[in-house]
């Protein structure tokens, strides 16, 4: 959990609250939620270091498309933030 930066754990929570999604697909839904566009540049390094580190797997929609689905260590992995977070905050119910 804490060996991911904040922006792997957004595409991490994004990619689990989805369907098998595309990158463009996570892409357009981290950009919504922030307000500011995204460069590939930036999000598929990110999305292919959760896969290496097996927080998500990656898989072919079709030959030019690839989808991006959440593993169990990843789903571990949210529940371990969000437990965390409502430990040590008061503003999260517990």
């Amino acid at each position: 959990m804490f060996g991911l930066t904040g922006f792997q754990r957004d595409l991490l929570v994004t990619a689990s609250g989805l369907e098998k999604p595309s990158g463009q697909d996570i892409k357009d839904h981290i950009e919504a939620a922030m307000g500011t566009p995204v460069k590939h540049g930036r999000l598929y390094p990110n999305l292919d270091t959760l896969v290496e580190h097996g927080f998500l797997e990656k898989g072919q929609h079709d030959r030019r498309t690839n989808y991006y689905q959440i593993t169990e260590k990843g789903r571990l992995t949210i529940q371990e933030q969000l437990e965390w977070m409502q430990s040590k905050s008061r503003a999260l119910p517990a």
